[in-house]
C-alpha cells in the first residue's frame, strides 16, 4: 500500500505552469483597484466562529453545513476558517475604528474555505478577490462598485460576462414579501422538498435559490420583493439604473436573484459567465448597510462585491486570453567549475539593472544547457566560457526571431563591464523592432507589455 501523501480533497496545488495565468489576473486586479483609489487589507484566514454566525445568518448553507470550525485546544476558543472574507473586513473596520477617518474603500484577495461538494471551479479552498466601500449611502457608490467589476471585465479582455440585478429592499418589506412567500409556500407544501420545508419558516427567502426540477414552477410563481419595495427602495434601485444606463452598462433585472447572507439589503447583483457549457456565477455583491451594526459598530452603510478567482481563470483559459509565458529575460549558459563564479556576478549585476535572469546550475553541457534555455522563454542566452572570460568578454546569443534586423541565432561577443547596458539596449531594440506587431496585436486586446523594471 502506498503511503504517498495527497493534498487535502478540494484543497488543489497551483503548479509553475499555472503562474502566467495567475500574475495576469493579479496585475490587471492591483491596477484596477488603484484606478478606483480602493487600498487593499489583509485579513486572518481564522476568525472567531461566532463572527460568521452573527454575520453571515445562523439559517445560511454556509454555517449550517459548510464552514471548517474548531475548537483551540490551548484556550478553548471556537474559530472557523474564514468562508467569506466580508465579515472579517468589517470586524477590522469596527476594531480599528476606521470609520472614524470617513468612508472607506478597501479591497482583499486571498484563500477563502467551505466544506462543499468540489467540482470545477468550485473548491473547499478557493480564493476571493473581494471590494468593500463603507460608510457611502448612495447609488453612486452602487455604480461605481459594478463599473469596477466592469473594468476588470475590460482589463482581462473577457467577452460574454453580463449583469444580474436586484433589489432586496429594506427589512419592513422584505417581512412584508417574506409573510407573502411563507403563505405562497404553505398553500403548496405536497411540492416542497425537504430544505424548503426546513427554511420556510426561518428563511423562506432561500427557497427561491433552491436548484430543485420539481419546484421550479412553484417557484416561479412565488411573489416577487420587487412588488413589496417602497418608495425609498425603488428611487434607489432606479437611480442605480439611470447611472449604469449612463455608462453604457447593459442588465437585466433579475426579481429571484437573492444573495446567500442575511445582512444584504437594497441592490444585489451578479455577474455570470458561459464557463464550460453553463451560465456560472463569477462575481457576486451587493448592499449591506446592517452589518456593521450588527457585527458591533456604530451604524453605517457598506456595498462590496467578492469574485471567484478559479472561475474567472477558467474563463480566461476559455477565451484565451494571452500571457506572458517566459520565465525570465536572459539564461545564463557557462562552462561550470571555471566560470561560475563570473556567471553568479554577472546575474547579479544584471538583476540590478531590473533584468530578470536565470542562471544554469548543476552542470551539464552547452548543448544541454541551450535547450534549457530555449524552454526558457528567455529572449537572450549569454554565454560564459574561459576563453571569453580571458579577453573579458561573454557571447550574447538571440533565441527569439525579433525582426529582419536580427534573428535567433544571432550572437556577438559583449565586454562583462558593459553587459547590463548592451542586454537593455538589445531588448529595447527587439521591442522597437516588432512595434508594427505590437500594435497589431493592441488593437486585437493582446498585452504587449515588457517586464523591464
Amino acid at each position: 500500500m502506498s503511503d504517498k501523501l495527497q493534498a487535502v480533497k478540494g484543497m488543489n496545488d497551483v503548479l509553475p505552469a499555472d503562474e502566467p495565468l495567475w500574475r495576469r489576473f493579479e496585475e490587471s486586479i492591483g491596477s484596477v483597484m488603484r484606478a478606483y483609489a480602493y487600498r487593499r487589507i489583509r485579513t486572518p484566514i481564522v476568525e472567531p466562529t461566532r463572527l460568521f454566525v452573527r454575520g453571515i445568518g445562523e439559517m445560511t448553507d454556509i454555517v449550517e453545513k459548510e464552514m471548517y470550525s474548531f475548537v483551540d485546544s490551548l484556550n478553548g476558543d471556537s474559530l472557523t476558517l474564514r468562508p467569506e472574507n466580508t465579515a472579517g473586513v468589517v470586524r477590522a473596520a469596527i476594531q480599528h475604528n476606521l470609520l472614524h477617518e470617513g468612508p472607506q474603500r478597501m479591497w482583499y484577495t486571498g484563500p477563502m474555505f467551505r466544506h462543499e461538494r468540489p467540482q470545477k471551479g468550485r473548491y473547499r479552498q478557493f480564493h476571493q478577490v473581494g471590494a468593500e466601500a463603507l460608510g457611502l449611502a448612495g447609488p453612486d457608490a452602487d455604480a461605481e462598485m459594478i463599473l469596477l467589476c466592469q473594468r476588470i471585465w475590460d482589463d482581462l479582455q473577457l467577452t460574454g460576462v453580463s449583469l444580474e440585478l436586484n433589489s432586496l429592499g429594506q427589512a419592513e418589506e422584505r417581512r412584508a414579501h417574506r409573510e407573502a412567500l411563507i403563505a405562497h409556500f404553505e398553500a403548496h407544501a405536497d411540492v416542497l422538498d425537504e430544505d424548503a420545508r426546513r427554511r420556510l419558516h426561518a428563511n423562506p427567502l432561500r427557497i427561491l435559490d433552491s436548484k430543485n426540477p420539481a419546484m421550479q414552477s412553484l417557484i416561479e410563481a412565488a411573489p416577487k420583493l420587487i412588488d413589496h419595495l417602497g418608495q425609498a427602495s425603488r428611487d434607489h434601485f432606479d437611480a442605480l439604473r439611470r447611472l449604469l444606463d449612463s455608462q453604457n452598462i447593459p442588465h437585466r433585472i433579475n426579481p429571484r436573484l437573492v444573495r446567500g447572507l442575511d445582512y444584504y439589503n437594497l441592490t444585489v447583483f451578479e455577474w455570470v459567465a458561459p464557463i464550460g457549457g453553463s451560465l456560472l456565477t463569477v462575481c457576486g455583491g451587493g448592499r449591506y448597510d446592517p452589518l456593521v451594526e450588527m457585527l458591533g459598530g456604530k451604524p453605517a452603510p457598506g456595498i462590496g462585491f467578492a469574485l471567484g478567482v478559479e472561475r474567472v481563470l477558467e474563463l480566461m483559459r476559455e477565451q484565451s486570453i494571452q500571457t506572458e509565458s517566459s520565465q525570465c529575460d536572459i539564461y545564463i549558459v557557462h562552462a561550470g567549475e571555471d566560470t561560475v563564479t563570473a556567471a553568479i556576478q554577472a546575474s547579479e549585476r544584471l538583476r540590478d539593472a531590473g533584468i530578470d535572469v536565470l542562471m544554469h546550475a548543476g552542470g551539464g553541457s552547452f548543448k544541454s544547457q541551450f535547450r534549457r534555455a530555449d524552454a526558457s522563454g528567455a529572449q537572450f542566452a549569454v554565454i560564459i566560457g574561459p576563453d571569453e572570460l580571458a579577453r573579458g568578454e561573454v557571447g550574447l546569443k538571440w533565441l527569439r526571431d525579433a525582426g529582419a534586423a536580427t534573428g535567433s541565432g544571432r550572437q556577438q561577443a559583449v565586454p562583462l563591464e558593459s553587459l547590463a547596458d548592451t542586454v537593455i539596449d538589445a531588448l529595447l531594440a527587439d521591442e522597437d523592432d516588432d512595434e508594427f506587431d505590437l500594435e497589431s496585436a493592441a488593437d486585437e486586446g493582446v498585452p504587449g507589455d515588457r517586464r523591464i523594471h
